[in-house]
């Protein structure tokens, strides 16, 4: 069991917002994930820009003079600090040379997600705390998605705290359990996909990047899954304009949207969209067994 929440705003006005109301959606679904939290919030790219989120076990040792041993890559990468991630913000053209230097000289550091727009915050504990320790509450953006875990499939650890991310500017959110994870994953790497974790979950974020990777769109690429993919899940998914939803063709993991002229709400149960402004309102349903459900800033929502 685990809590899954994510929020695509039509309504610019509310963009400053995002990150307040996607917290109190998560923090709302701490029963039922209580051994980690992540949040994954879409903000404004800037032209030519890329951004890598990075996590530490050990910060004060490998976040030490970061700047520094990057600026000889990117004479303009600047570096945000929030306690065990930070934020390096680099010319787009340099991003991977960005992270292969870290590789080689912060063995410490693991990148938690990169893009042009995404930044990924997840550890281990309450939503509460994580929401606390990273100022999610302070952030704005244009859609996010959180998870707060309660572990089945693997360790309670940093890497396996959700979202996932695979790809640039994508990242996934899982309730359930996939049940040929094991095959999938033997595919995924001799088409050239990379694992951090045994988790399922960062399975299925892989197996949606490849199908993208093919010229798929989200909406393409989860209708898909419903083929490729066995076992019982919820996904919620966010790539850089874009926001989907899909439950296998049983459906028993809970879920339930809302829908109003400023917003499109996810929620494993009801509760978590109650604060939401104009909720009394809203077109609120239980998203379909095997039925894709896409949205993105770049098409007619």
């Amino acid at each position: 069991m685990c809590g899954i929440v994510g929020l695509f705003l039509k309504d610019k006005s509310l963009e400053p917002q995002l990150g307040a109301m996607l917290s109190d959606m998560l923090v709302i679904m701490t029963d039922r994930g209580p051994d980690s939290a992540g949040i994954a919030i879409y903000g404004a790219p800037s032209e030519g820009r890329a951004k890598i989120t990075v996590q530490s076990a050990d910060p004060k040792h490998d976040f030490a003079g970061l700047d520094a041993l990057l600026k000889p890559v990117d004479s303009s990468v600047t570096v945000e600090l929030k306690s065990t991630h930070a934020v390096i913000e680099t010319d787009a053209a340099k991003a991977l040379a960005v992270r292969d230097l870290l590789a080689q000289e912060r063995a410490g550091i693991r990148v938690m997600g990169s893009g042009d727009s995404v930044e990924i915050y997840k550890e281990v504990g309450l939503p509460k705390d994580v929401v606390s320790r990273f100022g999610i509450r302070a952030m704005g953006g244009t859609h996010g998605i959180g998870h707060t875990r309660m572990a089945t499939e693997s360790a309670v650890t940093t890497l396996g705290a959700h979202p996932f991310s695979t790809g640039a500017d994508q990242c996934l959110v899982h309730n359930g359990s996939l049940s040929n994870h094991n095959n999938l994953r033997r595919e995924l790497v001799r088409e050239g996909m990379t694992f951090e974790t045994q988790n399922d979950s960062e399975v299925a974020a892989a197996y949606l990047t490849a199908e993208m990777a093919k010229g798929k769109d989200l909406g393409q690429a989860l209708t898909s899954a419903l083929d490729d993919l066995d076992g019982f899940f919820t996904f919620v998914v966010g790539t850089k304009s874009g926001f989907g939803v899909v439950r296998d063709p049983i459906a028993c993991k809970p879920a339930v949207m809302a829908e109003t002229d400023q917003y499109i709400a996810f929620g494993s149960e009801y509760r978590a969209l109650v604060n939401l402004p104009g909720i009394e309102n809203a077109r609120v349903w239980e998203p379909e067994p095997a039925t894709v459900y896409f949205w993105d800033h770049e098409k007619a929502a």
